[in-house]
Order: structure tokens, then C-alpha cells, then sequence
């Protein structure tokens, strides 16, 4: 197993013996159509008044252009056609009826207004919530998801997806149930006003919707490959960015353009496909709806001239033939937009509904007072000493003092079921110990400490804290109780006093300069443009490697646990800097179980004990002295005739 494989989620997975692969997955269409409609409702019931206004006020606005277009009929034959050659008509009943139609037309308007402006609070308000859950749900879940997930993938959901949710609440559905509303509306005044006409329309209609089948099924599948492609480039966009260093180091610049360029190439043509079909539509249908009304107009004259229908009813009839092509072309545009944003939200709801990291524990960590007498006693207040607290059956707590004994027995573990990373692994670090792992890449120290943590659960054996299993342990107490410091530190966006400040949200500022010297980090912060408070931007950019790990170290002293873990805690700091944290973090460790993860030995020649891996077995263990007497492999490693890797 590749261990700085398993911290940085890759492309195509931790690789090693970590978890496959987490390639992006983009859902065609939707599975369950019926169910992510009901799931995106349900978001919808906190504001189910607006949204029933919406909807009536949906109705109204349709309703105002069906029938405003049908007054047409009325004062075409009762105060146009009759006016005709008169000198001085009386215009007060047409200026009526054209009152009458501007106030509908007016409230439908008015209407529209309103329901635009509540849609933009409902769908702001859902996307608000669904953002939440999404955010929230994603802090319970297991370290494994974010190594079997590339970050592009994770991202794609927060943007792309919302995204596509967005526009379909806000605009798709106000827009498609108006459509169909007017579609409806139309239909039924079409058929009153004439069956004769109506014939020919619905042939037209006919004709139209097998266009709008081809063309709109091409639009769809290349629409499809554009959202995979964007996906694509987005993702090996935000990897390149991480590994612009990489990148630069070994002047892979050329290779990356080239890949970059074949992908924004392939997310080129099949943009350029959709927008074409999704372009040419409306021009063809455009054309195609003036044909159909000159037809109409030419049939609707005869019906006239033959004294089958009057001139008001006509120009009634060829109003809503105009009116009708719009109306037909948005439901099938916003049905295929409907459906790609119900793909984009079943991929929202399958982030939530991943399942959460698993915690059956029932042990919890509180304060505790130790009385003369050795007994262990909860307390609220904060003593500096904790202890766990162990609900009986019977109903009285035991209480345990929390020291820091850690111990493995005949411990398996894979990330595979059918590939073990770790085989019958049994050792132990009493309290104040310092215990040291080493090895080749891939002999499985890492993991050790990814166990301890229970970011994964073992296969088989046991582990236990304290004499306690770690499974019957509160994850989030056990937490609590561990502080590691990782060879790829992670600084947040924020003051340099709130990242350190992150290992223990409680620490006074007394207690974060007390930490940053320990560190030997004090120095070097003081000499920032604002001290403590200097702002931490992209990572700790503005600080050099062995800067962003001083602030972790202090970060973990912060904490003040019993259990310190160091994965390649110092590797990128320099010999001296080295040596003058020796002490400081000599201080930290007193009192305190230390497991220390070196490819540089020389770091753990004052451990206790030091455990030689490899292929995840245990084949050494013993001191310093004693394991360069015995001459195996780590004699091997620490003289150099063979190499860690």
C-alpha cells in the first residue's frame, strides 16, 4: 500500500493497497424520476404557500393571454366589422372592451411579477437548505469516501449540479407549468372557436413535435456528453492547480497542455453540437409556424368567404395559432432541462444519502478529579485530567483515567477484503512511551495510525485504548483524546493564531503562544507582518514548507492529548530546526504515549521502542541498540545498504 497514495485523493484512487478508485460518474438521466420529484417537493413544503401562490398565479398569467387573445373575437364583430363606413361611430363600447382586455392583460403581468419573485425565494431557500444538508451529511461520513472520491467529483455536486437544481426551480418549472397551462388554455379555445381549423392545427402540431423529437433528442445526448466533458475539464483543471509545483519541477508543462487542450477539444465539439441543435430549433420551427399560419389564414378565409365563420372568430383563431408554437417548443425544452437537472439532483441526494461513518460507541471522555484515595470522579470542571466514562448495564458509570496505553492484538486489516494490508499485528505503547515505525513505502505505518483514529475499522483482532476496545468508544471522544501531525499539513484560510487555535477551539491566547513556543514556532510568527494575527490564505502559501509544519506541530500541542501521533512530522524541516524543537517537543511528549512514523531514522533513535515493518507484518521490534546489534533490516536501513523504498 502506498502511503502519501492514501492521503491525497487521486484521480484514479488512493492506488496501493488503499481503496479503489473514485472515477467521476455522470448519471445520463435520472433513475427514478417519480421519486427525486417527490424528494425535491418535500424541500419545497417549508414554503408550500408561496408555492401554491406561484402556481395560481402561474394559471392567472395563462389564463390572461387566453383570454385576451378571445376578446379579439367580441370587438372585431361587435365594434369593428359594424363601424366599418360609419362617420362618427360610437367608440364607448370598444373603448371598453379594450379596457377590459389591458386589465387582463395587466394582471397577468402583475402576476407574472409576483410569481417570478417568489420562485427566486423558494428556489434560493431550498438551494439554501439543500447546500446544509449537503455540507452537514458530508462531515459524517468516512475518511473512506474522500479517498474513493476525487475532490473534482465531490465539487461537481456543490456547483454543476446545484447549478443545473437552480434553473430548473427557478426558471424550468415556473416556465413549463405556464406552457402547458397556455398549451391548454389554447387548445380548448381553438376547439371552441372552430373544430374545422382545429383538424388542420393538430396536423401541424403533429409535424412539429417530430421535429422537435429529432432535433431535441440530438440537443439532449449532446447536452449529456457536454456536462461529462465540463466535468472532465473542471476536475483536471482544480489537479493541476493542486500540482502546479509538481508540474513546474518536472516541466511537464507541455504534457499538461497538451492533455488540457484534448479535453477542452472534446468539450468543444460536443458543445458546439448541442448549441447547434439547441440553437437551429427555433429558426426551423420559427419558419415552419409562419407557414402553418399562412395556411390557416388561407384556409380560414375560405371558411369565411363560405359564410362558415366570421371574421372576429378568425382573427381570434390565427392569434392563438401564433401563439401556440412558443409554448410547445419551451415544454419540450425545459422537459430535456428538467431531466438533466433531475440527474444533477439525484447525485446531490446520493451524497446524502451515502451512508454516515458508523459509531456504536457508548465510552465518552469527561473531565475527571482524582481523589486521595485513587478513586476517578466526573467533574465539570476543567481539571487537566480526563477519564472515561463507562455506562453499566446496572445503571452506575465506571470511570477509567485516561493515560494513553495503546495496544494492537492480532490486528488484520485491508482496504480490499481480498488484499490484507495489515496481518496479524500485535504491539503495545504503555503511557509516556515513545514507540517508532519504520519501514519500506507501502509496509502499512500509516495505517497503523489511520486505525488508531478508527478512520477505518480493523478485520480482525483488537485495538484498545486504555484497556477499552476502540469500537466501544465514542469515535469523536477517541478523537479528542489524539493529536497527529501529518507530513502534508493543511492550513486554513484565517489568522495564524485560529489555525493553531484549531487543535483546541477553547485555548486562550496565553495558551497558543505557549503552544507556538514549544513548536519553536513563537519566533518566526512574531516576525510575520501582523504577528499572530496575519491572515493564512491558499494553504499557508506565504510560508515556507517547514513554517506550515511548525504551525501544525504547535496546532497539536495545543490540543494537550495524551496520545501524540507524528507522521513525517519533521521531514521538512531542516537539521537545525530540527534540533532546536528537540526539546520543545521533548516537553510535549512528556506524560504522553508518542507514535512516530520516520523515514529519517535519526528522529527515532531515542524512541522506546522501534517497530520494523514490512508487507504489513511486524519483523523487528526493540531499541535503537538492540536492533542495530541484531544486524536485520533495520541495521540495513539506518547504514544505508537498503533503501526505504
Amino acid at each position: 500500500m502506498t502511503e502519501q497514495a492514501k492521503k491525497i485523493p487521486a484521480r484514479s484512487g488512493p492506488g496501493g493497497g488503499g481503496p479503489g478508485g473514485g472515477q467521476q460518474r455522470v448519471k445520463e438521466k435520472p433513475k427514478d424520476v417519480r421519486k427525486t420529484i417527490n424528494r425535491i417537493l418535500g424541500y419545497f413544503m417549508e414554503f408550500r404557500w408561496q408555492f401554491i401562490i406561484v402556481v395560481l398565479c402561474l394559471i392567472v398569467s395563462a389564463l390572461s393571454s387566453v383570454v385576451g387573445i378571445y376578446l379579439l373575437k367580441p370587438i372585431v364583430n361587435e365594434y369593428i366589422v359594424p363601424f366599418i363606413g360609419k362617420g362618427n361611430p360610437d367608440l364607448s363600447g370598444f373603448l371598453s372592451m379594450l379596457t377590459l382586455m389591458g386589465g387582463i392583460y395587466l394582471a397577468g403581468v402583475i402576476a407574472n411579477y409576483l410569481s417570478a419573485r417568489l420562485m427566486l425565494n423558494i428556489s434560493t431557500g431550498t438551494l439554501r437548505r439543500i447546500r446544509i444538508e449537503m455540507f452537514t451529511h458530508m462531515q459524517t461520513l468516512p475518511i473512506k469516501y474522500f479517498d474513493t472520491h476525487t475532490h473534482g467529483e465531490i465539487m461537481s455536486r456543490y456547483t454543476n449540479d446545484v447549478d443545473t437544481l437552480r434553473e430548473m426551480i427557478s426558471m424550468s418549472i415556473p416556465q413549463f407549468i405556464t406552457s402547458l397551462m397556455t398549451v391548454c388554455g389554447v387548445f380548448v379555445m381553438m376547439l371552441i372557436l372552430s373544430w374545422r381549423l382545429m383538424i388542420l392545427v393538430i396536423v401541424q402540431i403533429v409535424i412539429m413535435l417530430l421535429l422537435i423529437r429529432m432535433i431535441g433528442g440530438n440537443s439532449a445526448s449532446f447536452f449529456i456528453k457536454q456536462q461529462r466533458n465540463l466535468g472532465a475539464v473542471n476536475g483536471y483543471i482544480e489537479e493541476m492547480i493542486e500540482g502546479q509545483k509538481v508540474v513546474k519541477v518536472f516541466s511537464h508543462e507541455p504534457k499538461v497542455k497538451a492533455d488540457f487542450a484534448k479535453l477542452n477539444r472534446d468539450l468543444f465539439v460536443v458543445a458546439s453540437n448541442a448549441s447547434t441543435f439547441a440553437n437551429v430549433m427555433m429558426p426551423i420551427l420559427g419558419n415552419l409556424s409562419y407557414i402553418f399560419y399562412a395556411l390557416t389564414a388561407t384556409v380560414g378565409g375560405m371558411l369565411v368567404i363560405k359564410g362558415l365563420m366570421d371574421i372576429g372568430t378568425i382573427g381570434s383563431f390565427l392569434q392563438y395559432t401564433r401563439n401556440l408554437t412558443m409554448p410547445i417548443v419551451q415544454l419540450s425544452q425545459q422537459f430535456n432541462t428538467i431531466l438533466t437537472a433531475l440527474a444533477g439532483a439525484e447525485r446531490i441526494f446520493d451524497l446524502i444519502d451515502e451512508p454516515s461513518e458508523i459509531d456504536n460507541g457508548t465510552v465518552v471522555l469527561v473531565n475527571a478529579r482524582i481523589s486521595e484515595n485513587g478513586e476517578v470522579s466526573e467533574t465539570q470542571e476543567h481539571t487537566g485530567l480526563w477519564a472515561w466514562k463507562n455506562p453499566q448495564k446496572q445503571g452506575a458509570d465506571a470511570y477509567r483515567q485516561l493515560k494513553g496505553d495503546v495496544r494492537f492484538e492480532d490486528v488484520d486489516f485491508g482496504y480490499e477484503p481480498e488484499k490484507k494490508v495489515l496481518n496479524n499485528v500485535s504491539l503495545y505503547a504503555k503511557p509516556g512511551q515513545k514507540i517508532a515505525f519504520v519501514g519500506s513505502t507501502g509496509a502499512g505505518k500509516t495505517t497503523i495510525t489511520n486505525l488508531i483514529n478508527r478512520f477505518y475499522d480493523i478485520t480482525d483482532g483488537r485495538i484498545t485504548f486504555d484497556g477499552i476496545d476502540i469500537k466501544n468508544i465514542k469515535k469523536d471522544d477517541l478523537r479528542r483524546s489524539i493529536s497527529m501531525v501529518l507530513q502534508d499539513t493543511h492550513l486554513f484560510t484565517g489568522t495564524v493564531a485560529e489555525n493553531i487555535r484549531y487543535g483546541n477551539l477553547d485555548a486562550s491566547d496565553e495558551d497558543i503562544r505557549k503552544a507556538a513556543k514549544l513548536a519553536n514556532a513563537d519566533f518566526f510568527i512574531r516576525h510575520l507582518p501582523q504577528g499572530y494575527d496575519t491572515v493564512l490564505t491558499a494553504d499557508g502559501a506565504n510560508l515556507s514548507q517547514g513554517q506550515r509544519q511548525l504551525l501544525a506541530i504547535a496546532r497539536a500541542a495545543v490540543k494537550d492529548p495524551p496520545v501524540l501521533i507524528l507522521d513525517e512530522a519533521t521531514s521538512s524541516i531542516d537539521t537545525r530546526t530540527e534540533a532546536l524543537i528537540e526539546k520543545g517537543m521533548n516537553k510535549l511528549m512528556e506524560g504522553r504515549t508518542v507514535l512516530v512514523i520516520a523515514h529519517r531514522l535519526s528522529t527515532v533513535r531515542n524512541a522506546k521502542a522501534i517497530i520494523v515493518l514490512e508487507n504489513g507484518e511486524i519483523i523487528e521490534r526493540g531499541d535503537h541498540d538492540f536492533l542495530l546489534q541484531e544486524q536485520g533490516r533495520y541495521y540495513q536501513l539506518y547504514t544505508g545498504l537498503f533503501e526505504l523504498a
